[in-house]
């Protein structure tokens, strides 16, 4: 893991999101069906707001600036679906308002099977590790 995205990820989990500060009391600490979550955790050159490494699941919060970022939005999906991540996303009103909505949701989506990673097409190693870098670089 990179130097600065370690420091990123750290930053981001002290300037946290009413929203984000939210859900994480529902979700620390195995609270949530004995699940284990992190925040802000990176994964493949991205900092995904909540993950449940075991079930495959990462849980998104989009606020109005998203409203923009769709097209980033989707590409970061693909990446994190190619490596067998489900995401989900909730805008952060949902998760004030409706918080009993969104934790059923999240829980449904826990007893999913994870998704299996899709292989790249050049295959293992190094080639695929380059063309995934090279996506979020574009990504970014």
């Amino acid at each position: 893991m990179k130097r600065e995205n370690v420091d990123l990820a750290r930053g981001l989990r002290y300037r946290m999101t009413d929203a984000e500060r939210s859900l994480w009391r529902h979700l620390r600490g195995r609270h949530f069906e004995s699940w284990k979550f992190r925040r802000q955790h990176q994964l493949s050159g991205y900092i995904v707001d909540f993950v449940c490494l075991a079930a495959g699941l990462v849980v998104e919060l989009d606020g109005g600036q998203h409203l923009q970022d769709a097209k980033k939005d989707a590409v970061r999906t693909k990446a994190l679906n190619a490596l067998g991540y489900r995401v989900i996303r909730f805008w952060n009103d949902d998760v004030l308002i409706r918080t009993d909505v969104v934790l059923e949701e999240i829980l449904a989506a826990l007893k999913q099977a994870p998704l299996t990673p899709a292989l790249s097409p050049l295959g293992r190693g190094r080639q695929a590790r380059h063309v995934l870098r090279n996506s979020n670089e574009h990504a970014r």
